[in-house]
């Protein structure tokens, strides 16, 4: 068994750099890796590529970056939560690649499987499929979206072992499993961290040959974005 624990967020973070690409998993605010992210504001890098659902709210997660200029290039689905993405984006600082949901998650996911490329059919006929081949499949016509390329993912799931496996708790299993192998080296953050042989090996999401590095994290505020909730009666 090949121990991939390692004694802090510093360390799980060494070697990035000025420049890379990041994958950063979660959805909104939900799941995403507190302590890594945290840790690159501290760490001062800049003109990162982050591929992300969304780029978080004003004064936390992805949003974090954002306020330090960090982020050079953010390619999302969703960024509507986040009035300094918004500024960034209209005045030209922020370099900005929307793309369909599903198309992000299946470019991770190709990317995780070794697959260089796929089809689908979401976008065609619009902006997204402006330059890329389009072919025909039984009658139907699809878009040819390249699988990600990227240096480091960063992922949180719920629990994990030394061994890298990792189980994801509830809406938390949103984009994190399908980022997990998708770059050169995948960094998992878990809100608990045990030995090898300890999780129960049906309910594992991820085995750890997908995870480089694993360590335990720390102050989770696991924000709400949109707290609604009913009257009392």
């Amino acid at each position: 068994m090949i121990n991939k624990k390692v004694t802090d967020v510093r360390a799980a973070l060494h070697g990035v750099s000025d420049g890379m690409t990041l994958m950063v998993g979660g959805f909104g605010l939900c799941g995403i890796p507190e302590n890594g992210i945290l840790e690159l504001v501290r760490l001062g890098v800049k003109n990162l590529t982050c591929i992300s659902n969304n780029a978080g709210v004003d004064d936390f997660g992805l949003g974090l970056l954002l306020q330090k200029k960090q982020i050079k290039k953010m390619i999302a689905s969703y960024v509507g939560e986040n009035a300094e993405f918004e500024r960034q984006m209209l005045s030209g600082e922020l370099e900005v690649e929307l793309i369909p949901q599903g198309t992000l998650a299946e470019r991770c996911r190709s990317a995780q499987s070794g697959f260089p490329a796929f089809f689908t059919p979401a976008g065609y006929g619009t902006e997204v499929a402006e330059g890329k081949e389009v072919r025909e499949f039984n009658g139907k016509m699809y878009v040819m979206e390249m699988a990600f390329s990227a240096d480091f993912a960063i992922v949180k799931a719920w629990k994990g072992d030394e061994a890298g496996n990792l189980i994801f708790k509830g809406t938390a299993r949103n984009f994190n499993p399908c980022m997990c192998g998708a770059a050169k080296i995948t960094i998992a953050e878990v809100e608990e961290l045990v030995p090898a042989g300890t999780l129960d090996p049906n309910q594992i999401h991820i085995p750890g040959i997908f995870v480089q590095r694993i360590f335990q994290g720390e102050h989770y505020e696991k924000r709400i974005e949109q707290r609604t909730v009913r009257s009392r009666t």
